[in-house]
């Protein structure tokens, strides 16, 4: 049950129209937009983020890559280099030249599973990674078969365990794919780390319930384990933004989250009618930031920035719903503003609607 419209509500009433980019329907943009330019969009993270990070939460060792994408020329940076170089596993590095450099995809890149235990892909902060608007930019999905099973519980595996590092994700786009979320990557199993990313103008489906994550979606990770964001960028700026049914940046099913000195802003949930979906709609509309829902999981904020983030129905900035009310939700040193939601949001939290075991934890926050 994810709670469609409760008896308390505070009315935002947010139409996407005053955003630069991401608003209308399936079509109105166009891919690629000047937006993109990696060298033009904002810097990874929360320039005012000063939390604490978790040795477990840092950058991976890359200095012995299994794997170099490129010769040294921007050339020899090509999507079947890298792609060849993501189905390979290992730890994964680029060298382009000298200067940034954006590497068209021609197709999605894959993880198989049977690769690694321990993949890295680090771009070096000079790499971005575009799906030209046609495909999703990154998948790795345990309970895949044409992946390789590598377990008889690819739900719950501790393995490949995938980090992505220091490169810059755009265009990325998983409308109509199957499983569905994930416009930049999608994850499903073994364990996922994201760090001092970018993402920008990322799209999954405009539509439906419990579709979402514009830039990353993530399911089934290992025993519970959080997924740690550290020091990433979702949109940023106006015209940067990423959107979806749900989640303009992070989604998850049953999946814990923490998101350390981050920052998160002009991304959009566009659906419409909530989860489920109200009668005579298509769903969605929740979560313009972040889109959490499950049972047992945890999100926690820290030193993050969300504001200027629109959902059409609950959780400018974020949906959180367990459904056992067994979930906890958690904001330390961060700020949270101007994230309207259109329909309904959590009495007393502007910009979020939550169920959970008791109220959010808010230390040291602004939530306005």
């Amino acid at each position: 049950m994810r709670m469609h419209r409760p008896t308390v509500l505070i009315a935002c009433a947010v139409l996407c129209g005053g955003i630069a980019a991401g608003c209308g329907k399936d079509g109105d943009r166009t891919f690629p937009n000047p937006y993109t330019n990696p060298d033009d969009g904002p810097p990874a993270g929360n320039p005012d983020g000063t939390s604490s990070v978790p040795d477990e939460a840092r950058p991976e060792d890359t200095s012995s890559p299994d794997t170099v994408v490129g010769d040294g020329t921007p050339e020899s940076c090509t999507s079947e280099a890298f792609v060849a170089a993501v189905a390979g596993g290992g730890v994964i590095t680029f060298d382009c030249g000298d200067d940034t450099h954006v590497i068209m995809l021609e197709e999605t890149a894959k993880v198989f599973n049977d690769t690694g235990p321990e993949i890295v892909i680090d771009g070096g902060g000079r790499v971005t990674l575009s799906g030209a608007g046609n495909h999703r930019i990154l998948y790795m999905n345990t309970c895949d078969p044409d992946q390789v099973w590598t377990t008889s519980h690819c739900q719950d595996q501790d393995h490949p365990r995938l980090t992505v590092q220091n490169l810059t994700f755009i265009d990325g786009n998983a409308k109509g794919e199957d499983p569905d979320g994930g416009g930049a990557i999608f994850v499903r199993g073994g364990r996922f780390k994201l760090v001092n990313c970018r993402f920008f103008n990322n799209v999954c489906d405009d539509v439906g319930p419990d579709v979402g994550g514009a830039a990353v979606r993530v399911l089934s990770q290992h025993e519970g384990r959080p997924v740690y964001v550290v020091n990433n960028t979702f949109g940023g700026a106006e015209g940067f933004g990423n959107v979806c049914s749900n989640g303009g940046g992070l989604s998850s099913i049953g999946v814990s989250y923490t998101v350390i000195n981050s920052l998160f802003s002009h991304n959009e949930a566009i659906g419409h009618g909530a989860n489920p979906a109200q009668s005579g709609t298509p769903g969605g509309g929740s979560g313009g930031a972040i889109y959490n829902d499950g049972n047992t999981f945890t999100l926690t904020i820290r030193g993050t920035l969300i504001e200027n983030n629109t959902a059409n129905e609950g959780g400018g900035a974020i949906f959180f719903v367990s459904n056992d009310r067994s979930g906890t939700l958690i904001i330390e040193d961060s700020i949270l503003r101007n994230n309207p939601s259109g329909e309904f949001e959590t009495a007393g939290y502007p910009g979020i609607f939550v169920l959970a075991d008791g109220d959010p934890q808010v230390t040291n926050s602004t939530i306005e």
